[in-house]
């Protein structure tokens, strides 16, 4: 079945010609996000886990659409060349939904949180989406009221987000709850915790499970047939519109316990305090200390997570393509 995009300037929406195709025909697409690139590792590492994740995603029968912004316009697919360009650029805006027309009309660069993504995907048409973990309510949020973009977006726009559950620096208690309030679906993957980012468990339970993509596909098409899936759910009148959480554990050899992790987390998140660092700047800052203070392991970590996701996100891409939705 061919998706449309409508209610959108195309001067400021460009999808790759690979993409559109795919998407006219009906075919498997898995967007990814840039923040990952520019904000979550560092050059080259970041240049070779993006051509990697796409490499893993053509593996599992599916496209690859990176999201950025460039040249005033939300570019749906890179080529290699930009994402090496995007990969070695610096001074890229980090763009949330608040962001996003400010810096589309100042033609600058900028790269996509997840719901950022989530936004440019849905426009698309791109209905499952691979990231290393979402945004959540930031620990000590009750005094800070730090709570990440993500978690509105997922209950506003219709992407199937695929992640290693909630970053482990956050409150995840908390993220779960907020979650469960907007009625966002929140699905362990073969699993009945909830993981950590680095850790396949966090002491939490998943509130729901499935065990295969088609399992994963089929709670998305029923939940898109109850309601609109190109807009915001603004009331009950309006159904289940809105995207889901498919939480997928990073796999046993590349975890790092909980355990052993929170203790760099809390020296991360002192050194954060110390040095006034807050809002957009708090998660590179903190993903930065943690490779530091990890040798290196956290990055490992989240590399081997980013890509597990992928190949999951593009094994759910051509379960949901095949239920012709």
């Amino acid at each position: 079945m061919s998706r449309t995009i409508t209610t959108i300037d195309s001067e400021r929406l460009a999808v790759h010609p690979e993409v559109s195709e795919a998407l006219a025909e009906g075919r498997a697409v898995v967007a990814l996000e840039s923040t990952i690139i520019t904000h979550g590792m560092p050059f080259p590492r970041n240049l070779e886990t993006a051509l990697a994740v796409e490499s893993d995603i053509r593996a599992g029968g599916a496209v690859p659409a990176t999201i950025a912004i460039l040249d005033g316009r939300i570019r749906v697919g890179l080529e290699e060349t930009e994402l090496r360009r995007l990969a070695d650029m610096k001074a890229v805006a980090k763009v949330s939904r608040a962001d996003l027309p400010a810096v589309l009309a100042a033609g600058q660069a900028g790269s996509t949180t997840v719901a950022a993504t989530m936004i440019c995907a849905a426009l698309a048409g791109i209905r499952i989406f691979a990231t290393g973990g979402i945004g959540g309510v930031h620990r000590g949020a009750e005094f800070s009221f730090d709570i990440s973009a993500d978690l509105q977006e997922l209950s506003r726009s219709p992407v199937a987000v695929v992640c290693a559950g909630a970053k482990a620096i956050l409150d995840l208690p908390k993220t779960l709850e907020v979650l469960e309030t907007l009625g966002v679906p929140v699905i362990g993957f073969g699993s009945d915790a909830f993981p950590a980012f680095y850790s396949r468990e966090s002491g939490l339970a998943a509130p729901l499970r499935c065990d295969s993509a088609e399992q994963v596909a089929s709670v998305m098409a029923v939940k898109w047939g109850l309601g609109p899936a190109d807009g915001p759910t603004d009331g009950p009148s309006n159904g289940l519109g809105g995207g889901l959480v498919i939480a997928n554990p990073i796999p046993v050899e590349d975890e790092i316990p909980a355990a052993a992790m929170e203790a760099n987390i809390q020296t991360a998140l002192q050194e954060a305090s110390a040095q006034g660092i807050q809002g957009k700047d708090v998660t590179p800052f903190l993903l930065g200390r943690l490779e530091a203070l990890t040798e290196g392991a956290s990055l490992t970590a989240n590399i081997a997570l980013v890509r597990n996701n992928a190949r999951l996100a593009a094994a759910i891409a051509g379960a949901y393509s095949a239920e012709g939705s």
